[in-house]
């Protein structure tokens, strides 16, 4: 050994510190939209998107970097599920308020937040196994390759299910948006 590998100064590896704060800075929104997307609060998002991060630190050495995405997206679908049901034992509604943009307008609020209200019974009208596919690729605008390498399916069965999807989701929102017949007929009378 010669004297310079002697003197040299043992420093902790930094790389794998850079790689997850790349990756949270890479993929931390659509990680976030993703589990609200799937039936999560915010407050449940804001935390399961949390746990999704902690999942890829420790299985670091596991993640191949072509694969960030895919990895941090198929656990994002586990971290939802395991919230869900969770929820589902608690039987607990979270109703805190939500910070607004001030630069909007009264009625700019209240039209988003009649889409997003619309949106999320749209989603949660849909069985989960589509609700997955139609997330990802409408929504996130994943691929269909890489939505396939995320849910582990072959390409022709998430084509299939993003038809049926996109059928549930369109007859949802039309039957939500359609106004309901008066119970009265002209003049106020029945």
């Amino acid at each position: 050994m010669d004297a310079s590998q002697a003197a040299a100064p043992v420093l902790p590896d930094l790389e794998p510190e850079r790689r997850v704060a790349a990756m949270v800075a890479n993929h931390h929104s659509q990680v976030w939209r993703s589990l609200r997307r799937l039936g999560l609060s915010e407050s449940d998002a804001d935390d399961a998107s949390q746990q999704v991060f902690l999942v890829a630190h420790r299985r670091l050495a596991d993640i191949v970097p072509e694969n960030e995405q895919a990895f941090l997206l198929q656990t994002a679908l586990r971290v939802a599920a395991e919230f869900r049901r969770t929820r589902r034992r608690r039987r607990e509604d979270d109703d805190l308020p939500v910070l607004v943009d001030p630069s909007a307008s009264p009625e700019d609020l209240a039209d988003r937040g009649r889409a997003r209200a619309m949106l999320d019974r749209a989603l949660e009208a849909m069985p989960m196994d589509l609700r997955k596919v139609f997330v990802l690729f409408d929504l996130e605008e994943l691929t269909t390759t890489e939505v396939a390498n995320v849910l582990h399916l072959p390409r022709g069965t998430v084509a299939s299910r993003l038809r049926r999807a996109r059928e549930v989701f369109r007859a949802t929102v039309l039957r939500m948006s359609t106004p309901r017949s008066p119970q009265y007929g002209a003049g106020g009378k029945p």
